[in-house]
């Protein structure tokens, strides 16, 4: 019977919620950054090259 109160309340408890959204945000913002860098990185990396071949 003591299981079954525990479990309940378990079930019921919201408190661990929010650190579980908040992982969700920061993950998601993480790959936001990763992608962004990937395509900007690229791009400078274009534009140095460019510079550097001008440059030679």
């Amino acid at each position: 019977m003591l299981a079954g109160v525990t479990l309940k309340a378990f079930l019921r408890d919201t408190s661990g919620a929010t650190s579980i959204e908040y992982a969700l945000i920061a993950s998601g913002i993480s790959i936001a950054i990763l992608g962004t860098v990937t395509i900007v990185g690229g791009k400078v990396l274009a534009m140095f090259t460019t510079v550097k071949d001008a440059l030679n």
